[in-house]
């Protein structure tokens, strides 16, 4: 069974703004963190390489949830329009197109993302990972 992940992919600073990058994400077919901060920056972007390949990702933007399935490793990508997004550590992804119907995003994946937060995270919640290959299977 693959895990899924919660992908924010949001910046953690104030001048980028908050949709840019997942815009950009989903445009581009990949995943991705910004910059490291602090040393447990450094630990998450260590996590965010090490998910493996095959692995589930959601994000949300302005018009709804998104799912992907990450398909390369992790590298760095220095471009201006990364920069400018704050994503420069990044990862292929393939993201179904269009946003997820509500009615199919699993209440796991909704919880995970009222909770907050801007980090790329598995989400734990029981049976998150076997209804999102559901909705994959479904809708891929």
């Amino acid at each position: 069974m693959t895990d899924a992940y919660r992908a924010p992919m949001r910046s953690r600073r104030n001048d980028v703004d908050p949709g840019l990058a997942v815009r950009r994400a989903l445009e581009l077919d990949f995943c991705g963190i910004g910059e490291p901060i602090d040393e447990r920056d450094e630990r998450r972007i260590d996590r965010f390489c090490e998910v493996p390949k095959g692995s589930f990702v959601w994000t949300r933007s302005d018009d709804g949830f998104h799912l992907g399935k990450l398909i390369g490793p992790c590298c760095p990508d220095a471009s201006p329009a990364a920069l400018a997004a704050d994503l420069v550590h990044v990862r292929p992804c393939d993201w179904l197109p269009g946003p997820v119907d509500p009615a199919l995003v699993p209440e796991q994946v909704t919880y995970s993302f009222a909770r907050g937060g801007r980090n790329f995270q598995r989400i734990g919640l029981n049976g998150a990972a076997e209804a999102t290959e559901d909705v994959w299977r479904r809708l891929g």
